[in-house]
């Protein structure tokens, strides 16, 4: 006979999440840690992955699609230092839940995702009425509602596409995680400046990549 496993106590698993891998690595903003230990991110995933949404891992939650680390999201929101009545553009929204933590920081999201099924999933998860989910090619970026005092891509990119680049205010902000090819990835802060988005490397940052800001391969004849 299986033994009766009791469910998951989601409350308690966010506390630990918070005290035990947010707390000790350097995640200092008490807004940030508020929202992840308030928001049901069981409920941000699929239902038979919800016993795993607070695993310290990226974990997929469509084909190719993962929701970030729990302290590499929460370390990249605390680099974009959001704040109260900012317009913020998060690029790759999957299934809301870096948009609700920035939501609960004080700022307007508009949350993008091209993934119908991801669409589906923000639609039941999200409950901030201060996100806007808007659907669309991830590369295009929102141009509707530009330039935004805020950008956060929410998965890695070998470098920043640039038509996102373009939509950050002159005085705006965009973070990422950013994998060279055949380098380490890291977190980046990078600012309008004459030549052009200036990227400063925060801290070392591993991420899946974003499937469809992959630039495809050219080959030389």
């Amino acid at each position: 006979m299986t033994a009766h496993r009791p469910p998951l106590d989601y409350a308690r698993a966010r506390g630990l999440m918070v005290d035990g891998q947010l707390r000790p690595t350097k995640v200092r903003d008490e807004r940030v840690l508020g929202a992840m230990r308030t928001l049901p991110r069981e409920s941000f995933v699929p239902a038979a992955l919800a016993d795993m949404a607070y695993i310290d891992d990226d974990l997929e939650i469509a084909p190719g699609r993962f929701l970030l680390k729990p302290l590499v999201l929460a370390r990249l929101i605390q680099l974009a230092a959001p704040r109260a009545g900012e317009t913020a553009l998060v690029v790759g929204a999957a299934s809301g839940y870096g948009a609700s933590v920035l939501a609960a920081c004080g700022a307007h999201i508009i949350a993008l995702e091209e993934d119908p099924a991801l669409l589906a999933l923000a639609r039941t998860a999200v409950t901030a009425p201060e996100v806007t989910l808007q659907q669309g090619p991830l590369a295009d970026g929102w141009a509707a509602h530009a330039p935004y005092d805020l950008v956060v891509i929410e998965g890695a990119v070998r470098a920043i596409p640039e038509r996102i680049a373009r939509q950050v205010a002159a005085t705006g902000r965009l973070v990422a995680i950013i994998a060279p090819p055949g380098r380490g990835s890291f977190a980046a802060l990078a600012e309008p400046s004459a030549g052009g988005l200036a990227v400063r490397p925060a801290f070392d940052a591993a991420a899946k990549l974003l499937p469809s800001l992959v630039p495809a391969k050219t080959f030389a004849f």
